[in-house]
């Protein structure tokens, strides 16, 4: 069963030894209706294998239990017989859940960062309104799922890009910070251990583990128009960052082989092989270039890098704009992080691929030069 947790879930705690939440006696007694409710329910329609609510199933005073539950849980999903998603937001004279502005449509379940996996995961999904009154399925309502969540394909979504999958959490939230990551990591196939505390290198950590299993560089296909002038490396700060990516899909590599090259995470950043497009310079500049004892095509112009994915539709490939540092041999950054570029027909120079490493800056330095 998949509820949205209010008040910060029913803990695994609470449903043991409930006397230790006499103080909440209210919230507790509307609990224990709700799991009755459901366990009544469920053995009605003859279902008398195992039951699994993800609110109260989970001995959070355990870690090794805490993140057993949270490397597995899309995979208990996914083998799950059936779902049931209780909308306790979605009142019982609800006729039309297709109408703009309906409690379905703005149900809190559809922003929930751990609902995402609910929604996916399970072959078979049942909405139940408030009053346990089932309103459709997965299947039945696909189309207005996909109109809510921006989820094209809710079944065989396997198929999308990264930049795709992490478009569908750009606008959901969770209670912690690290969750954000914590409930992604069944969608794309990867596991590491919760680090609760860690705060926003969680989501660091989840993108280096995708790149251990993946070369999908629609992963480096984001913006954040929260930080303009920021100088960053390749990986966004959080899923907000790819909320206009929904459209963007793998294509070949400009490479001579027109494969992509594997790329990994060094002490000196990410190393990566990318096709740059190089800028002319003036005259003059690559003789004050020679003057201060530099190559001609060096620092303080921005590089155009390309990635090997587009947007659906144009013939363009996606392009992110990189500075060359002043110390290091082919070190670099990204700037102008707030857009994204689709330049081939507009750059003028040459066209080199290079073999890079682009340091990842968790705290985006602000600097002018971005833009």
């Amino acid at each position: 069963m998949a509820q949205r947790r209010k008040h910060g879930g029913r803990s695994w705690d609470a449903v043991l030894r409930p006397r230790k939440m006499a103080g909440n006696m209210q919230y507790v007694i509307l609990l224990d209706i709700l799991e009755h409710q459901f366990c009544s329910y469920f053995l009605g329609k003859g279902l008398t294998s195992s039951q699994w609510i993800d609110t109260c199933c989970i001995d959070k005073s355990s870690s090794a239990e805490l993140s057993e539950a949270i490397n597995s849980m899309f995979r208990w999903y996914r083998a799950a017989q059936v779902c049931y998603a209780y909308l306790s937001d979605v009142s019982e004279n609800e006729r039309d859940h297709y109408d703009i502005g309906s409690a379905f449509r703005e149900s809190k379940w559809f922003t929930r960062g751990w609902t995402l996996q609910e929604l996916l995961a399970p072959r078979t999904v049942i909405f139940y309104n408030c009053g346990w009154c089932e309103t459709g399925n997965k299947r039945s309502l696909e189309t207005l799922i996909s109109a809510i969540t921006g989820i094209e394909h809710l079944f065989g979504f396997e198929k999308a890009s990264v930049a795709q999958k992490m478009s569908w959490a750009s606008k959901r939230e969770t209670l912690r910070e690290e969750d954000m990551a914590y409930c992604l990591l069944g969608l794309f196939g990867v596991n590491m251990p919760p680090l609760y505390g860690e705060g926003g290198k969680a989501f660091l950590r989840l993108q280096n583990e995708i790149m251990k299993v993946s070369d999908d560089e629609s992963i480096f296909a984001w913006v954040d128009d929260t930080m303009p002038n920021a100088i960053g490396g390749l990986l966004a700060r959080s899923p907000a960052a790819f909320k206009d990516s929904w459209d963007i899909e793998k294509c070949y590599s400009l490479s001579s082989q027109n494969l992509v090259p594997p790329y990994l995470m060094t002490n000196k950043g990410l190393q990566i092989t990318l096709c740059l497009y190089l800028p002319k310079r003036t005259r003059a500049e690559r003789l004050r270039a020679c003057k201060n004892g530099v190559e001609e095509q060096e620092i303080n112009i921005p590089y155009t890098a390309f990635l090997a994915c587009v947007r659906r539709g144009k013939f363009e490939m996606v392009a992110v704009k990189l500075a060359k540092h002043i110390q290091g041999r082919e070190e670099y950054s990204r700037i102008s992080c707030d857009k994204l570029y689709y330049p081939i027909d507009q750059v003028k120079g040459s066209l080199a691929e290079r073999t890079i490493f682009i340091r990842q800056n968790e705290n985006y330095i602000e600097n002018s030069t971005g833009n």
